[in-house]
């Protein structure tokens, strides 16, 4: 989808607010040329001052990507566009947020066994020099197998659930536990690639 503006992409300054080398590794795997910079938005937002999850994870990204804006916003090379996203795993309603220790990434994995919950990523496109800000959200459902003890205890040892929501990576380890997915992968990995894509495109279609 982005086939036809990847040259003119390349001239471009491009931004990632994020340290997530999972958002960088899906960007530069459609040969997006981007510089990282992560975002030192404080991510205290409340979830209950908002109607959806959708809108507390699209404003969450909201906050990130206007703090790079900022920043950024008196370079000498002027910043074309910035990419923020935020992504949350939901079970029974309740947010599961990255684990701080073992032990909690395996009360994470043992409420994820056997059930299916949603993964919610919310993305903010801004443009600086024209202050077009594009705002959306992707949700995936993802099923878990039934785990066993074992196996939980075998995946939380190797370290992979500590840095991620939910206590799992789906690119990593993590992906030999889920049985089945409805919805975007890349949702889940922390950037809904198509409408990522959709957005660009629909962004530079109309300033041609």
């Amino acid at each position: 989808m982005l086939f036809e503006w990847l040259k003119l992409l390349s001239g471009k300054r491009i931004i990632l607010a994020s340290g997530s080398p999972r958002r960088k590794e899906i960007l530069e795997s459609i040969k997006l040329g981007i510089e990282v910079q992560a975002s030192d938005f404080e991510e205290n937002l409340n979830p209950d001052d908002f109607k959806h999850f959708s809108e507390f994870v699209t404003e969450t990204a909201y906050g990130k990507a206007n703090d790079v804006v900022q920043k950024t916003i008196s370079d000498t090379i002027p910043v074309h566009l910035v990419i923020a996203a935020d992504t949350m795993v939901v079970i029974d309603q309740q947010i599961m947020g990255k684990p701080k220790s073992n032990h909690s990434a395996t009360t994470m994995l043992k409420t994820l066994s056997g059930r299916t919950h949603k993964v919610y990523t919310g993305v903010v496109l801004i443009w600086p020099e024209t202050n077009e800000i594009t705002r959306f959200c992707e949700s995936t459902n993802v099923t878990f197998a039934k785990l066993s003890d074992t196996i939980i205890s075998g995946y939380v040892s190797t370290g992979e659930p500590l840095d991620k929501a939910g206590g799992y990576g789906i690119q990593g380890l993590g992906g030999s536990l889920i049985e089945s997915i409805e919805g975007d992968f890349y949702t889940v990995m922390g950037l809904p690639l198509h409408k990522f894509s959709y957005h660009v495109n629909d962004h530079y279609k109309n300033v041609k």
